[in-house]
């Protein structure tokens, strides 16, 4: 059995012991004062945060992947930043990858058993053919899950870089990963229910994580996203926009580069750089690693 009081998640919360009795409105601004808290606790964690979003980083320079395990909210978080890096950044569909526990059928319906085994978390990570050249990030509310944990533990076997986000103090995930991220979210409003506080925090640092590193390798220049997939009419006036923004074209001459090149980080590079020929912008833009800023640099 696991000792739940040991577990800084399964603590009561004192603040709000009667939302069982108030009005609807007074369940809300508990709840509501709770997730004040949830940005403080991950604003403590900064620097680990930092250190992760350095090291993953360096895994996609390095040509790895970034692979995310969990199980429950935590997994389904997972795989919600992974599947939602391709089409913000325009990376590659398997460069971020998010695993759950149970399968894909588990970020639908609740197959709670697959926390438990270690096992499966080694033959999920044997299936996507880990290597010593990605990250595996385990994700845990309570830090004790055997899922992610297992996970980490392959994966520091295989020579990975390994890291952990864990919303509980002194938890077990953090002993094993290289690298810990934890923001300590306290007890959440309905004990135990970690989709709460702890998921709102793991949403937070898992934006972070992956929004800094495609920061880092290139995929934004300013404020926007330069390698945006344009796969619906939205997406195509955005880009358009994104051209227009940067370089102070009109609609007409953005729409223009970007039906030439079908690329909005091309376009931009051919209207700032005066280079027109697309093999040219390629080279130069693969020199530095699409980085826009580094690649005007050496005309």
């Amino acid at each position: 059995m696991v000792d739940i009081s040991k577990i800084s998640t399964e603590k009561r919360n004192n603040n709000t012991k009667n939302i069982d009795v108030v009005s609807t409105c007074q369940i809300l601004k508990l709840l509501n004062e709770e997730d004040k808290t949830v940005p403080l606790a991950v604003e403590k964690a900064i620097n680990q945060i930092a250190d992760v979003v350095d090291v993953v980083t360096e895994t996609f320079v390095n040509g790895g992947r970034l692979i995310y395990m969990g199980a429950g909210t935590s997994g389904r978080l997972g795989v919600l930043d992974a599947s939602e890096c391709p089409p913000t950044y325009g990376v590659r569909e398997d460069l971020v990858i998010g695993i759950i526990a149970g399968g894909d059928k588990a970020l639908r319906y609740p197959i709670e058993g697959a926390e438990d085994s270690k096992e499966e978390a080694i033959q999920d990570l044997k299936r996507y053919k880990l290597t010593s050249a990605d990250m595996v990030i385990g994700i845990a509310a309570s830090g004790r899950t055997p899922y992610p944990i297992g996970g980490i533990e392959y994966a520091n076997l295989v020579g990975c870089n390994t890291a952990c986000i864990t919303t509980s103090a002194n938890s077990e995930i953090a002993i094993v990963a290289k690298y810990q991220i934890e923001a300590i979210t306290g007890s959440e409003p309905i004990t135990g229910s970690t989709r709460m506080k702890s998921g709102t925090a793991q949403k937070l640092i898992l934006n972070m994580i992956t929004t800094a590193a495609m920061v880092k390798t290139g995929k934004v220049y300013e404020n926007l996203m330069i390698d945006v997939q344009m796969s619906n009419e939205k997406l195509v006036s955005r880009a358009q926009q994104i051209i227009k923004d940067i370089t102070g074209v009109s609609n007409d001459v953005a729409k223009q580069y970007l039906n030439k090149y079908n690329s909005v980080k091309h376009a931009i590079f051919s209207i700032i750089s005066g280079v027109n020929d697309v093999d040219e912008i390629k080279e130069l833009l693969n020199k530095s690693n699409g980085n826009i800023r580094e690649a005007l640099k050496s005309i």
